[in-house]
């Protein structure tokens, strides 16, 4: 997670990071929170233990916990579009996730959080935009994972 997010850094708020959290939590479950909490640890320790990060401790639990309440039996040709949308989802409103703690951390009355809120939406649209594209990798990566995990059972 960390290194996709790494290298795709030059294209603005559009990553992998909500197609892996999403990947995993299908395929693991609640140990998803293992590499999504590693992820968190790394940027934190290679960006700084700041204010930026905080957000970083709920965000992507969010999206997990949103992935656990999908039921499991969901037909597998609608499987790829409700993924794609949750994916979507996350990514347009990470910034209003992200502003509760802007809020508390600079003082933000409600009429200052909304503003901060409202100064990023365009940003907002281009991550939730690019979420949903993005999100086409899900069922094929959780695929290759539910393979994987079942022939390192096969030994």
């Amino acid at each position: 997670m960390y290194s996709s997010k790494i290298i795709m850094e030059a294209i603005p708020n559009v990553h992998l990071l909500g197609v892996f959290t999403i990947t995993f939590t299908l395929v693991y479950r609640k140990k998803a929170l293992y590499p999504i909490y590693i992820y968190v640890f790394l940027c934190g320790l290679f960006g700084g233990f700041a204010g930026w990060w905080i957000p970083h401790l709920y965000l992507w639990a969010v999206l997990w916990g949103i992935v656990m309440l999908i039921p499991t039996g969901i037909p597998k040709k609608v499987q790829p579009i409700v993924y794609m949308i949750v994916c979507a989802i996350h990514g347009f409103l990470y910034g209003t996730l992200y502003a509760p703690t802007q809020a508390l951390l600079y003082g933000f009355d409600f009429d200052k959080t909304i503003a901060w809120i409202m100064a990023g939406l365009p940003w907002d649209f281009v991550h939730g935009i690019s979420n949903f594209f993005c999100g086409i990798l899900i069922v094929p990566l959780a695929t290759i994972l539910r393979k994987l995990e079942h022939h390192n059972g096969q030994y």
